[in-house]
């Protein structure tokens, strides 16, 4: 990708951000080129660079619904702060607000790995390095909620007290903002949770969104993780919550968020209850009632599903696979009642 300062990119003026790189980032050489990497489910992800240098910059998606699901700042924060921790992330190297490009967005370090994001990519690796790489997310996942958000400057990241019961209330007030359709079966998961919701199993920084195609791995070796990514949803919480998202995501009904080919949902990776196991052997922590966290991430997965097929009706989206992701709501709800009622 060679730097051209006329080259015109969607979502981005590139002439207003080479004057912002000019003041915020070091050692930029003045030209930029900038091509979207990924992006329409979250926020956009563009690979920038000056010709000698990479970055990757992250701002909203267009036409965003679901504003709290899209927070640059609080993404921009949470790297700063776990920057040189035991979790590895990419380097923050500028923040800009709204102000320039009408949206806020974030610029970091471009990390030079493998993102897994297919069953095919997945499926080119042996049995051993899958749930390597399985067990590594994991265990990463258990360090990040072991960071003391004090130690970091993080303890006003959020407010734990009240977070589960919090969540229930805001995915389902983002379901009222995105929904396309009445589903009865996300209503009744929302009563549901609301109506047994349990105090906190403990406080930790958690992601929000953690599964395998949001870590960059070494190409040459999918079980040391390079970097963790999508950080938009992060806040202070119940590490639990982050552990039932993360299960939830490796049901086949999470597919069609993706195309009908997300890596998280193979057969070849171990399955959820040993990945929980697991879990708990490296946290340390007791899972208690693994059902409602399971049931608060299928609940939080089917509203993020509606949000995309929202903004794909609006004609909002960029890239492929947008077609199918109508299909992931309903199920993911049915699949939240029933590990509700406990029956996974």
């Amino acid at each position: 990708m060679k730097a051209d300062p006329g080259a015109g990119v969607d979502g981005l003026d590139l002439p207003l951000l080479k004057r912002f790189f000019a003041d915020h980032v070091p050692d930029f050489r003045g030209e930029l080129a900038a091509e979207l990497v990924h992006g329409g489910r979250s926020n956009l992800t563009y690979k920038v660079t000056d010709g000698h240098t990479d970055w990757v910059l992250r701002r909203p998606p267009l036409g965003g619904l679901t504003p709290s699901a899209h927070d640059m700042a609080r993404e921009y924060r949470v790297v700063s702060a776990l920057a040189g921790n035991a979790v590895p992330v990419a380097r923050a190297v500028a923040f800009g607000d709204a102000a320039l490009l009408g949206v806020p967005f974030s610029v970091v370090e471009y990390v030079e790995g493998t993102v897994i994001r297919t069953p095919e990519q997945l499926h080119s690796l042996s049995d051993e390095r899958i749930a390597g790489c399985a067990y590594a997310l994991v265990d990463t996942l258990a360090r990040l909620h072991a960071v003391d958000p004090d130690s970091v400057g993080l303890a006003d990241f959020g407010r734990a007290e009240g977070y589960l019961a919090r969540q229930v209330g805001r995915w389902y007030d983002q379901w009222h903002r995105v929904h396309t359709r009445d589903l009865a079966d996300l209503d009744a998961l929302h009563a549901g949770l609301a109506r047994v919701c349990p105090a906190e199993s403990g406080v930790s920084i958690v992601h929000g969104d953690f599964r395998i195609d949001n870590a960059i791995l070494a190409p040459d070796d999918p079980t040391e993780i390079r970097a963790i990514v999508d950080w938009e949803m992060a806040t202070l919480g119940d590490p639990l919550a982050d552990l039932g998202l993360h299960l939830a995501y490796a049901d086949p009904a999470f597919a069609p968020v993706l195309g009908d080919a997300a890596a998280s949902t193979s057969d070849r990776l171990p399955a959820p209850a040993e990945l929980a196991h697991r879990y708990g052997l490296t946290s340390g922590r007791a899972l208690g009632d693994l059902g409602f966290y399971l049931a608060l991430g299928y609940f939080k997965a089917a509203v993020i599903a509606e949000g995309i097929h929202a903004r794909f009706r609006l004609g909002l989206t960029r890239g492929a696979g947008f077609e199918t992701v109508g299909r992931a709501p309903a199920p993911l709800a049915a699949a939240g009642l029933r590990a509700l009622a406990g029956q996974t």
